[in-house]
């Protein structure tokens, strides 16, 4: 990544290879003249406020953990980015051997309009994880945090790619880049616009990410590169996420105040007593701004396995799109919680459309529409 300078003091990053960072990175949350999102009054907005765009990557079949369901999971892409279409423009992020063929697959799409593309090589197509944080200021003024980005504690070599593609989105977009020197994924964090952020302590806290900085010193640099005042830490995610517990498939902000919940009923399930370690931690928390949380409860999908690998299958990788919600739904079995999420978001969101989309095209490759996008704020013109 070479050397970033913001504040007049320069750093270096660490090894590509590595998890963590050298003794000089801890340093250099120690440095006061550093200015931060937060000391230049960036946030990071809420998911549902209005987008100007959303960024999704194209796969990558040599990354895939099962490569010979490319054509499945390029459906499936290609399914999510039909439906974000719809609502608002979008633009893919794809390896420039692809882009031919890429392009013209789109090019008769109902909304091709709304549909661009940014050649840009990758290892793998989570952007949600590996791509910028998108802040605005309040003068409407963009800007975004390039994080560290290590596949997840180092589970997928390669990553080199990876961990370049943020820069060169917001260098491509022309906007101020705040070089955060933290690993850290976009899935592992959720915001509700008004200083109160959501994740786990098995994901940020995880050896495989930062292992040299203390819990004090990450939580410092997530608030000050989100602007955040508070973070609300449940201990664990779901079972079987190989991502170590992101925050976007158990809990997510549905408006200040209110937080939807993935709950599992069966004690059998090892769910279930997650469940109610979260819905303990949510119930005796309060927000930046002192309120008490509302939680809204949204059911699990029944239990589905695909070679002996339990699938994390979750409504709450849902997406928030200009108008509506692209959610995955996950049919057979879990036909009877899909109309049961389709109507508790309907139900929390009125004035929103509920797009869903085949949640099964993808799961075996880790993730779903939440993990594969990331929003870009709208800025005021």
């Amino acid at each position: 990544m070479g050397s970033s300078t913001h504040g007049g003091i320069s750093w270096r990053s660490s090894d590509e290879d590595s998890p963590g960072f050298s003794s000089k990175t801890i340093n250099y949350f120690l440095v006061e003249e550093t200015m931060y999102p937060k000391d230049l009054n960036y946030k990071m907005p809420a998911e549902w406020a209005p987008h100007e765009r959303t960024f999704i990557s194209w796969p990558v079949q040599a990354s895939m953990v099962y490569p010979d369901r490319y054509a499945e999971v390029c459906d499936g892409y290609a399914e999510f980015i039909t439906a974000i279409a719809e609502f608002e423009p979008i633009t893919v992020v794809v390896n420039p051997n692809d882009l031919p063929q890429v392009k013209a697959r789109f090019a008769q799409d109902p909304n091709t309009e709304r549909i661009s593309f940014m050649p840009i090589e990758h290892n793998d197509a989570w952007l949600r994880d590996n791509g910028p944080t998108f802040l605005v200021n309040p003068e409407g003024e963009l800007a975004g945090v390039n994080w560290r980005f290590n596949a997840w504690g180092g589970k997928y070599s390669p990553w080199d790619l990876d961990d370049a593609v943020a820069p060169q989105i917001l260098e491509a977009l022309n906007v101020k880049r705040f070089d955060a020197p933290l690993v850290l994924e976009g899935g592992s964090i959720h915001t509700d616009g008004e200083g109160t952020l959501l994740t786990t302590e098995e994901c940020l806290l995880n050896e495989n990410r930062n292992p040299q900085l203390s819990r004090e010193e990450i939580e410092a640099a997530v608030k000050n590169y989100v602007n955040v005042d508070q973070i609300i830490w449940l201990k664990r995610g779901l079972d079987g996420d190989e991502t170590d517990g992101h925050i976007d498939n158990v809990a997510c902000f549905a408006a200040p105040g209110k937080v939807i919940l993935q709950v599992c009923d069966d004690p059998s399930d090892e769910n279930y007593a997650i469940t109610q370690e979260n819905i303990a931690i949510l119930s005796a928390a309060t927000d930046a701004q002192g309120r008490k949380l509302e939680i809204i409860p949204i059911p699990q999908p029944p239990k589905a396995f695909y070679e002996d690998s339990r699938l994390t299958l979750s409504y709450l990788n849902f997406y928030f799109v200009n108008g509506g919600i692209i959610l995955p739904i996950f049919g057979g079995a879990a036909e009877a919680t899909d109309r049961k999420a389709i109507q508790v978001l309907s139900d929390t969101f009125p004035d929103r459309k509920i797009r869903t989309v085949d949640g099964m095209a993808i799961i075996r490759e880790g993730g779903n529409v939440h993990c594969t996008t990331q929003q870009m704020a709208a800025r005021r013109a």
